[in-house]
C-alpha cells in the first residue's frame, strides 16, 4: 500500500510464512497436519498479529457436514504430528466454505481480517 507521504508498504506476505518467536512457521506444514483431521474439509493457517512473539498461529476451519472436532481436538491432533510453537493458537470454525479467488488460492488476508474483527468484537 502507499501512504499519504509516498512510502510503499508491503502488506501482504512474500512467503507463506509465520514468524512466531523468531522460529518460522509454515503455513502449509500446518494446514497439512490439520487437513489429515477426519472432521476437517477445509483450513487455512495465517499470522495474528501478537504483542510478544510479533505473531501467532491462527487457523480457519470450515468442518465436514456432521463434523465435530472442537478447537482443542485439533491442536491436540495438530501437536501429535508437527512441533508445539506450530500448533494453531487461534482457532476459527467457518460455517461456510473458505473464500477463494479466481485461481482457487484461499483469500488469506480478507479472512484474516475479518476473523481478527470478529474478535475483538
Amino acid at each position: 500500500r502507499l501512504d499519504d507521504d509516498g512510502f510503499i508498504y508491503i502488506v501482504d506476505r512474500v512467503k507463506d510464512m509465520v514468524l512466531r518467536g523468531g522460529e518460522n512457521v509454515y503455513c502449509a506444514e500446518v494446514e497439512t497436519a490439520l487437513f489429515a483431521h477426519a472432521d476437517v474439509a477445509e483450513c487455512t493457517v495465517f499470522g495474528v498479529p501478537d504483542d510478544r512473539l510479533g505473531e501467532e498461529v491462527g487457523a480457519a476451519i470450515y468442518l465436514k457436514p456432521g463434523g465435530t472436532a472442537t478447537a482443542d481436538v485439533l491442536r491436540n491432533f495438530c501437536a501429535s504430528r508437527i512441533s508445539k510453537h506450530k500448533v494453531p493458537r487461534y482457532i476459527w470454525f467457518v460455517k461456510e466454505a473458505l473464500p477463494r479467488n479466481a485461481n482457487g488460492k484461499f483469500l488469506k488476508r480478507e479472512l484474516r481480517e475479518k476473523l481478527q474483527i470478529a474478535q475483538a468484537s
